[in-house]
């Protein structure tokens, strides 16, 4: 029987999986854990079950011990791992592709609609008991039927999100490392193009790529300088992407028109001028935030540090 450090609170039904074959050892406090607790609980651990809350890398690895064969994160990113660590060290690192597709697009989906037609700032102006009447030009805000979708990343929750602006009556252009499969391309009418034909031609931009020092603050200044006036920029990939003072300051200026923001770049810490804006809708890491998609996360993490245990491949291996 092999030894299951779990870094924090996941639906039991995973649990109960890792406990019908091995010692599970899990955090179940209410905050995520510490550091040096986190570093003491994982001596001896022959896997890791990780959250992207908790680092993993060259100490938590070390501190483990040699007999740790697997890193299981509970999330389809995983920029907290190390993963060159992981595979020095002969660990497989793994995650949890696919399952939460349709609830990130959901929520990127949600954040066009939210930031294109103002809907936080009506929510708000209820909420505080502002007298308000309707008028013709009241909190106006912008259509997409016949406008341009932007996806940065064309991965499954980029074509997600792509799917549902179409139904919305949106064109779609997209940037991304490789063309994607013919078919679905013709499905969704979508263009390749570079980054800066993306920028300049649309009218809502969403982020879908993998976070790393190729994409970090991939949207600054230059490039929302390179976007129209009257454009949205959604980010529910990773908060490091954007560079969010850069941000601030062309929604404060009005360079683009709005945003939709559900990560962040020091995260859980958002920029205090971003908190002083309402053409920005911000909502607290709400992509995979549903019961049935967080317990497919965390079944998924179970089957790979299983999988990895009993002498298999993980069936989501990252290395």
């Amino acid at each position: 029987m092999s030894r299951v450090v779990v870094t924090g609170r996941v639906p039991e039904a995973a649990l109960e999986k890792l406990r019908a074959e091995h010692e599970v050892d899990a955090w179940q406090g209410p905050e995520s854990i510490g550091r040096e607790e986190l570093l003491r609980r994982v001596a001896g651990a022959d896997a890791v079950v990780s959250l992207l809350t908790e680092r993993i890398d060259a100490e938590l690895l070390d501190a483990a011990g040699p007999q740790l064969k697997v890193v299981a994160n509970v999330a389809v990113g995983y920029d907290n791992i190390d993963v060159p660590a992981c595979t020095e060290r002969g660990i497989v690192a793994a995650n949890t592709p696919g399952v939460l597709t349709d609830a990130t697009a959901d929520i990127a989906m949600g954040l066009i609609l939210m930031s294109t037609r103002r809907l936080g700032e009506g929510e708000r102006l209820i909420r505080s008991g502002q007298a308000w009447k309707w008028g013709m030009f009241f909190l106006l805000g912008s259509s997409l039927q016949g406008k341009t979708l932007g996806v940065v990343g064309m991965g499954g929750i980029g074509q997600a999100t792509a799917r549902r602006a179409k139904a919305f009556g949106m064109e779609i252009v997209y940037q991304s490392r490789s063309e994607i499969d013919p078919q679905i391309a013709a499905e969704l009418g979508a263009r390749r193009v570079d980054l800066n034909e993306l920028l300049t031609v649309s009218d809502v931009v969403s982020l879908h790529c993998p976070y790393g020092p190729a994409t970090h603050h991939l949207i600054g200044a230059e490039q929302l300088a390179a976007m129209k006036s009257s454009a949205y920029l959604v980010n529910t990939a990773r908060g490091p992407i954007v560079d969010e003072a850069a941000l601030a300051s062309a929604l404060r200026e009005g360079q683009i028109a709005g945003a939709g923001l559900d990560v962040y770049e020091h995260e859980p810490r958002v920029h205090p001028e971003l908190l002083e804006l309402e053409n920005v809708v911000l909502l607290p890491h709400l992509g995979s935030a549903t019961v049935e998609t967080r317990t497919a996360m965390a079944m998924l993490a179970a089957d790979n540090a299983l999988a990895v245990l009993s002498g298999e491949g993980p069936p989501a291996p990252i290395n």
